[in-house]
């Protein structure tokens, strides 16, 4: 899956099913406790932590634990309401002892305890409410379980399912009703017993189940009850006598829900046609944790199956699903029943995929795979250009993996309500429209976001779904994939969209995040159960720096050897689901990493950028010919605190003034120590560490060297490469920002950009500057935001007033004059503001027919919003315009408004739905709050509308994580502090524990400290 533009230690696990039997003074486990977790099979006890001991350690750590634990609430986030555990409470009295008797107390305490802990270890005794008569062989140890929503015992209490049963296939049948928004479905499971165990425990949410069968092998089929636990959206059915492993068993479940009124599950959508009338579909979304709103599952993905799907649906209607439809059979009711071929590949249930709607499509036969684009009928024109990008995407993977896709059909569709980009279900990819239509006449900068997404969704039909993660907390298997593929693949398949200057971009925002205390590994060895956690692994550190990592290994090892690993990986796994170390494994065997004086392998490498949270800065120092590298965690803190535990094996690379932009002059040193020495001729002037910004490091070159650089560039600026130069400008005001270099250096450094005429280097500059000019917009500094905006324009402004506003055919040229005057209009540079009312004006006369640039196209829209002609005129555009890219971009130009009544009026509009679908919220908030008047309105609405938001958009989903940014990240005051911090802490379940609330606080706390420590050199020297 791709966003739409994308706290607490956890109970530790201890392995008590691997051996049980070799204490016999405890009683071996029936296997059903077993949580089905994919390195081994391990029971949760509340109260501890995941523990990373060798097997035979971990046997007798765990056990030895155990004995002398009681079991505790397991998680903190739940509040007691919400599991209501069967426990009898202890007998309780009240005094107050004196000091004396306290110490004595404790001291009986003590030797109480420890008597009974050694009466506990004795051979052949189990304590029990009567002393100790019963031996341990036959009285197990009580565990505590929850109430299902009958009142009785659920028979399960762990989030995750357990072990003792596997789903083979699903036979699913639906019959959506699109008039009362309801469906009705049965659910065929057939399974196999892996474990002895008397109940089968699966996943259902918001499903009234009204019938349940179950068989058993060739045996009769019986009515069974089932139970439901409805806060971890779990059913069970128990059995008086255990299922034998190896049996062969049916499970049949009749029930009928509601079609889901947020994104997420079978959901109905809605959109008007070309008269003006309403159509409604239906539509799924089942990542990460949605299928079983659907239908019941075991919805986890290391349980593939196979899937057979049947929907019922009116004869106006098509029915879409992952594979080719089989038949086609009319009911005596007139509804028709198409049933589709049952899946040719195993399948997590998350990619799962099914549509009722009035679709139109365009094909075209590719390798023996039939692709189609389905949209709305009044949209078909604009599909061509997806169908054209998907077959020669679909062509060169299948030649760059060495495996062909391996279904024989491939849809991509448009949906008009849909909350993510896209979504990667096999066979059946669902996409936002402004993610996949696209004009033939658009400019190549709309067409490189929809050959984007493609093509990180093609990239997923191999990484995520032929090998998918065996759980949540190793998502980048999926995403970091998906996202370096889809650069990859563009680069060299459609190298006329430039997609350099995109992923540098994103590898920058990636460190922005990945530099505070609140971001995590990106292989995350805590436990991650919660929907909320599940959730919140969907960041830019599972995608970017995923993303960036595999580039920083491709660089390193010799050509073809990350392929090789690669093909290596995927034909081992395929079909499979792995963990991060069968990656680094397949990789190590084909290929190691050449460092001096020896060999390091792959896996040693990658476990330190993969397994700890965070990136290196790298310092230099000099003295002569000899070249010192240190390095220590790069991390914001308001303290100023080093913090230098944490190491890393980084492959350095770097240039020098005698060869300095060519790849061939590109040296390597791997530093795996806090320091090491590298030897250069003394003849050398300068350094330049990390070429072409390939590894994922941040590089301080003292004063001398900061100083070397700056004069080199002033004298020549194509010195380095672009992207080396935009590296500069990002570690400098990353330094700043940490407090090791100051602000003066940074403008010194920013001088030489007035010769500055490349795109990379001239964005990240503005990007950085705008950032600040932002911060100190939302403060009482109108003298400092004069001389910034004066700064700003003075060095810039030559250099905006130059862009051409005609038509630009090359996308790099587009993403520079769209950053420069986008930039000049919002700061009221006349000779801006004036031409893009020129163009408005001829746009609306022509009766729109007078194509505005598509690069150009927001920052004119956004210029003809601030007055009130244009803002309606615009409105009335926005209701009636098919062309997607457009339609996104006069809706951020209707929300750039200064006017408070139409910030309100959008704000209200969008969360209603309607005019505005939904899913625009995010978007919506993002661009009121860069607003001066909007920032504290989107702020405050975002308050009071935060039970209506969550209804729509899951707790910590990247949707939530993006509204929480947008709405704080430019606080920088005391006051705004204390105010997030009671908001969020006051939500409690419905959203405190979210780990980009700690993100937020931490950049409020951080934009503080910056302006405390920065004021005084910007009022000098601006």
């Amino acid at each position: 899956m791709i966003e739409n533009s994308m706290f607490e230690e956890e109970p530790d696990v201890v392995d008590l099913a691997k051996d049980s039997t070799a204490f016999p003074e405890f009683p071996a486990l029936d296997p059903d406790e077993v949580v089905y977790e994919p390195r081994s099979s391990r029971l949760l006890v509340r109260g501890l932590g995941e523990n990373d001991l060798d097997d035979e350690e971990e046997d007798y750590e765990s056990s030895a634990r155990l004995l002398g634990m009681s079991f505790m609430n397991r998680s903190s986030t739940r509040s007691p309401s919400a599991s209501p555990y069967i426990r009898q409470a202890p007998p309780r009295s009240c005094s107050r002892p004196s000091a004396r008797m306290l110490v004595v107390g404790v001291f009986i305490l003590v030797l109480v305890t420890s008597m009974a802990m050694v009466l506990y270890f004795l051979p052949g005794c189990t304590f029990t409410k009567t002393g100790c008569p019963k031996a341990n062989s036959s009285t197990p140890m009580e565990l505590v379980y929850p109430k299902s929503t009958t009142g009785e015992m659920f028979p399960w209490n762990e989030l995750r399912l357990p072990a003792s049963v596997r789903p083979v296939n699903y036979d699913l049948s639906l019959t959506p009703n699109l008039t009362s928004m309801t469906f009705t479905g049965r659910t065929i499971i057939n399974m196999i017993i892996q474990h002895n165990t008397k109940r089968v425990v699966l996943h259902s949410s918001e499903i009234n189940i009204i019938k349940a069968t179950f068989q058993v092998g060739e045996g009769k089929s019986v009515e069974v009850k089932v139970l439901e636990y409805k806060p971890w959206q779990q059913i069970a059915v128990s059995f008086p006598g255990d299922l034998k492993e190896g049996q062969v068993c049916v499970l049949t479940l009749d029930y009928t829900a509601n079609l889901s009124h947020t994104y997420d599950g079978f959901y109905n959508s809605s959109y008007n046609d070309k008269t003006g009338a309403k159509r409604v579909l239906a539509a799924t979304q089942f990542e990460p944790q949605a299928a079983r709103k659907a239908f019941p599952c075991f919805d986890e993905p290391a349980f593939k199956a196979t899937f057979l799907v049947r929907i019922t649906r009116e004869p106006e209607y098509i029915a879409l699903s992952n594979m080719p439809k089989a038949k086609t059979t009319t009911l005596p009711s007139g509804m028709l029943e198409d049933e589709f071929e049952q899946t040719s590949v195993n399948m997590s249930t998350y990619l799962v995929a099914f549509i009722v709607a009035n679709f139109t499509s365009i094909t075209r036969n590719v390798s023996n795979t039939l692709v189609s684009v389905y949209s709305v009928p009044e949209k078909k024109e604009h599909t061509q250009y997806a169908l054209d990008t998907a077959s020669r995407l679909l062509q060169f993977y299948n030649t760059v993996f060495d495996i062909d896709y391996p279904l024989r059909k491939l849809d991509l569709v448009a949906i008009p309500d849909f909350l993510a980009g896209a979504m990667e279900n096999w066979g059946l990819i669902t996409f936002r429209e402004t993610s996949l239509l696209v004009q033939n006449q658009s400019s190549l900068l709309d067409k490189q976001l929809i050959a984007n997404v493609v093509a990180h969704e093609l990239a997923h039909q191999w990484f995520g779904n032929l090998v998918t993660m065996r759980w949540w907390n190793d998502l980048w298997l999926s995403e970091g994939f998906a996202t370096y593929w889809q650069y990859a693949s563009l680069m060299t398949e459609f190298p006329q969209l430039y997609l350099g200057n995109v992923f540098l971009e994103e590898r920058f925002k990636a460190m922005a995040k990945d530099s505070l205390n609140s971001s995590h590994p990106v292989s995350v060895s805590a436990q991650v159960t919660t929907p909320e956690q599940v959730s919140e692994m969907f960041d830019s550190i599972t995608y970017e720096k995923g993303a960036s990592l595999l580039l920083m290994l491709n660089s390193t090892l010799p050509d073809g050897q990350f392929r090789k690993g690669l093909l290596e990986y995927l034909r081992q796994y395929r079909g499979s689901n792995t963990v991060t170390d069968d990656l680094w494994n397949s990789i190590t065997r084909v290929a190691v990493v050449q460092v001096l004086p020896q060999q390091e392998s792959v896996s040693d490498m990658m476990r330190t950028w993969t397994l700890q949270k965070g990136f290196p800065l790298v310092t230099v120092s000099r003295k002569g010919g000899e070249v010192t590298l240190t390095q220590e965690h790069f991390l914001l803190s308001t303290d100023n605190t080093t913090h230098t535990s944490s190491l890393w094996h980084i492959p350095v690379t770097y240039v020098n003034d005698s060869c300095s932009s060519a790849p061939s002059c590109r040296q390597m040193f791997t530093l795996r120590n806090k320091t090491a020495t590298l030897k250069v001729s003394e003849s050398v002037k300068w350094l330049k560490l990390n070429y072409m910004n390939t590894g994922f490091y941040i590089v301080h070159y003292g004063d001398e060297g900061w100083t070397a650089l700056i004069d080199a560039l002033k004298t020549d600026v194509s010195t380095l490469t672009p992207h080396d130069r935009a590296s500069l400008i990002h570690n400098i005001f990353s330094l700043s920002r940490l407090g090791r270099v100051s602000f003066r250096q940074v403008l010194s450094l920013l001088d030489y950009t007035t010769n500055e005429t490349e795109t990379a280097p001239l964005t990240e500059a503005l990007t950085q500057l705008s950032s600040v000019y932002r911060l100190l917009d939302k403060r009482p500094e109108l003298r400092l935001v004069a001389r910034m905006k004066a700064y700003i324009l003075g060095h810039f402004g030559p250099l905006m007033d130059s862009q051409d506003w005609g038509v630009e055919e090359s996308v790099s040229s587009q993403e520079r004059r769209s950053a420069l005057l986008e930039l000049a209009c919002s700061l009221g540079r006349k000779n801006c503001t004036d031409q893009a009312t020129a163009l408005y004006e001829q746009w609306t006369n022509s009766n729109q027919t007078n194509r505005i640039p598509g690069d150009l196209q927001r920052v004119v829209f956004s210029v003809a919003a601030q007055s009130d002609s244009g803002w309606l005129s615009l409105l009335d555009t926005y209701r009636l315009t098919t062309y997607d890219s457009e339609k996104r971009k006069i809706l951020q130009a209707l929300a750039s408004t200064q006017d408070p009544r139409r910030i309100v009026w959008i704000l209200s509009t969008v969360l209603e739905g309607g005019i505005i679908h939904t899913q625009e919220l995010p978007l919506v908030i993002s661009t009121v709050s860069d607003g001066f008047a909007g920032h504290l309105f989107v702020w405050d609405f975002v308050k009071e509308s935060w039970d209506r938001i969550i209804e729509k958009f899951p707790v910590g989903s990247y949707s939530i994580q993006s509204i929480v940014k947008s709405t704080t990240s430019q606080f920088s005051t005391q006051t705004h502090l204390e105010e997030v911090q009671g908001f969020f802490s006051s939500l409690k379940e419905r959203g405190s524990q979210m780990r980009s609330v700690q993100e937020a606080l931490e950049t409020i706390r951080l934009n503080q400290h910056w302006m405390d420590r920065n004021l005084a050199t910007l009022r000098d020297w601006l």
